[in-house]
């Protein structure tokens, strides 16, 4: 149960962040890249299918990133299982409340130097309690 879990202790909350940051880099390479070709380009679509297709590369560009970081840990094999069976959720999570807020502060899929400091922030934030309970509940993490 989660309320069995001390929230209390730092080298999990450090832990977490640091697997949290590796996620979000790699999340945010495949949706960044992702929106700013639509926007820069002369290719259109409506914003929500943008928005999918951010996230959906955002999680490629993470898992890819994260089983070259594994790799050198486990085999290349092992290394793609636990990318993706470990960091989906939180993979999601981030995605999610980044194109969300992208979507309500800028009214779409637009990206500017104003805005992504904060969708950093919140892609971070969201996810990390997640990523805290289960190093703490399972003893696991992604990198």
């Amino acid at each position: 149960m989660i309320k069995d879990i001390s929230w209390t202790c730092k080298n999990t909350w450090k832990r977490s962040s640091y697997n949290t940051m590796w996620c979000l880099i790699g999340c945010s390479i495949g949706d960044f890249g992702t929106i700013l070709f639509f926007q820069y380009s002369s290719f259109s679509l409506p914003t929500l299918a943008i928005m999918t297709l951010a996230i959906i590369n955002g999680i490629i560009t993470s898992i890819i990133l994260e089983t070259i970081i594994l790799s050198k840990q486990m085999k290349l094999r092992d290394a793609f299982n636990t990318a993706v069976g470990m960091s989906l959720i939180s993979m999601l999570m981030m995605e999610i409340s980044m194109n969300a807020l992208d979507w309500i502060v800028m009214g779409g899929a637009k990206l500017n130097l104003t805005i992504i400091p904060f969708m950093l922030f919140v892609g971070f934030i969201t996810p990390l309690p997640y990523n805290y309970w289960r190093l703490k509940k399972y003893g696991k993490d992604c990198h």
